[in-house]
């Protein structure tokens, strides 16, 4: 029988190999290219409806014949289920310690409501359906987004969001399009429910990321010192709004704003296709540039850029300038989003910021398409739309003062 007190064994030089083998992993895991990625599809999947909304929008308009306004309805149901879901996660996201099993458990709903608004075509049912959809992709976005903030690679991770809801936008704009024609309008669910399944699949590939830890001893005194200053984030979140309020108002209804223009449909989806292709470099180059550099200048010269692009799509009738608008809007879109959740994760440690900053991004998706819906429904044209959602997103300068003083006090 052994001693109780004898010494243990050294470690063999297999072990000592297999340890730090598992080391290396796991700081992969924690903080390589590959655990963006899949932070990505986690804060994605319940997003993923924004990147095919005009597919699903002109699908609903064409295939099942809604009207604007009716179309603006049902996509607005989605994206306000979202702000709901968005908005109760933030304030939740303190007391989920467990995400993984929160998160598994919106995915597998969220499958579900696809799957029932696919079997029941019933578009009386398709309003409540959209909207149940919606809380669930809201809260799982705003779970996804508050990780990410709490990762220690939020700057890379925002972006990486944008890259893969951009690849996934242009493989659903250049082929969703000819498939709704020749099998029906729920076309698009079919992609919803399978970017759902390829996220739940790599959910257990992700690292932990636990909430941070504090002693009761300090936990007051640290509340007290590290209380997020309301201002700037207010700022934020009202400029982050106005910025999605005004491209998805736009972005939406393009495949109508084309035909008023007397574009043809397959030169439309063809433009929106590349254009979703080439603005990844958008989310590319902010991966690189949000970690390494200040963000007030590259912020402020992207959101002047955005206004012009806008802009320029009052002279759609003009092919090549479609085409532009489309490619220069879309590196923007794809470049500015990060900069502005960055700027939210960086107001606390536990990610409740991040996850407002997603709540305030869901809520301009959602108010754009149904203010512009009602818009043209009434009358309006899409040139008058154009110039007052290019002063609407004019107002995200805002931003510009809290993200300075963000590099002031916070440098990379």
């Amino acid at each position: 029988m052994q001693s109780p007190v004898q010494v243990p064994a050294q470690p063999t030089a297999t072990e000592n190999r297999d340890s730090v083998s598992a080391l290396r992993s796991a700081s992969l895991a924690g903080n390589g290219w590959l655990a963006s990625i899949f932070l990505a599809f986690l804060s994605s999947a319940g997003l993923y409806y924004v990147n095919i909304f005009p597919v699903i929008v002109d699908a609903l308009m064409v295939g099942a014949g809604l009207s604007a306004e009716q179309a603006g309805q049902i996509t607005f149901a989605n994206t306000i289920g979202a702000v709901i879901g968005a908005f109760t996660v933030s304030w939740l996201i303190r007391h989920i310690p467990r995400w993984k099993l929160a998160a598994s458990v919106l995915l597998c709903c969220s499958i579900g409501m696809d799957v029932l608004t696919i079997q029941l075509a019933n578009l009386d049912l398709l309003i409540p359906l959209r909207l149940v959809h919606g809380m669930l992709g809201g809260a799982l976005v705003g779970l996804g987004f508050a990780v990410i903030a709490r990762s220690g690679i939020a700057g890379r991770s925002y972006s990486m969001v944008l890259l893969v809801q951009y690849t996934g936008g242009a493989i659903g704009m250049g082929f969703l399009p000819a498939l709704v024609v020749e099998n029906g309008p729920y076309v698009p669910f079919y992609a919803l429910i399978t970017f759902s399944v390829i996220t739940l699949v790599m959910l257990p590939l992700i690292a932990d990321y636990p909430l941070p830890e504090k002693t009761h001893s300090t936990a007051t005194a640290n509340d007290i010192e590290t209380k997020p200053p309301l201002g700037p984030i207010a700022i934020t979140l009202v400029a982050l709004f106005c910025f999605q309020f005004a491209n998805m108002a736009l972005f939406a209804f393009i495949f109508d704003l084309g035909k008023s223009f007397e574009l043809p449909l397959g030169f439309i989806s063809q433009t929106l296709f590349w254009a979703n292709l080439i603005a990844i470099s958008g989310a590319a180059l902010a991966a690189v540039t949000g970690q390494r550099f200040p963000l007030a200048k590259p912020l402020a010269l992207a959101l002047v850029v955005t206004v012009l692009g806008l802009l320029m799509f009052a002279y759609s009738g003009v092919r090549e300038i479609f085409i532009i608008a489309n490619v220069v809007t879309g590196i923007t879109w794809a470049f500015c989003v990060p900069y502005f959740l960055t700027m939210a994760s960086r107001y606390d440690s536990a990610g409740q910021m991040g996850a407002f900053g997603g709540f305030a991004s869901k809520l301009g998706l959602a108010c754009g398409p149904l203010f512009a819906g009602y818009f043209i429904t009434g009358g309006g044209s899409y040139t008058q739309l154009i110039v007052l959602v290019s002063a609407v997103l004019s107002i995200g300068l805002i931003a510009v003062p809290a993200a300075a003083r963000l590099d002031r006090t916070s440098p990379i």
